[in-house]
């Protein structure tokens, strides 16, 4: 169960964290409901943030499940998401998909940012 965890190290913890990410996101992917925004770090592990705004999702029950079905699936994705750095931003009907298809729709977002992140790492081993 430890392996699974949640630590300090997989956080971004401070406005400076999300300002580098929203300033200068590197990778995107999106969906009807979500959008994921991206940078490279020198870091060893992936970090994430969540922006799970009251605006887009009303009720505090449904964000609290939103962001504990995300810590879940980045928890255990963790290692396509190598040296990232993450933003998640819920948009608006978020709330409406029940958890088989909030799981489903998530760890699609992973798998396309992790292809994307491939073909921009073998990009750039091209271009040199």
């Amino acid at each position: 169960m430890a392996e699974f965890g949640f630590p300090k190290t997989s956080r971004l913890l401070n406005a400076a964290d999300y300002k580098a990410v929203f300033s200068n996101a590197q990778l995107k992917v999106s969906c009807r409901h979500f959008l994921v925004l991206a940078n490279r770090t020198n870091r060893s592990s992936a970090r994430i943030g969540l922006v799970i705004a009251k605006k887009n999702v009303a009720l505090a029950v449904q964000r609290n499940r939103i962001k504990r079905q995300l810590r879940n699936t980045f928890r255990h994705k963790a290692e396509l998401l190598d040296k990232l750095d993450l933003v998640v931003l819920a948009r608006k009907g978020a709330d409406k998909l029940d958890n088989k298809e909030l799981i489903e729709t998530i760890d699609s977002l992973w798998q396309d940012l992790h292809r994307k992140m491939k073909r921009a790492a073998a990009k750039n081993q091209d271009d040199r």
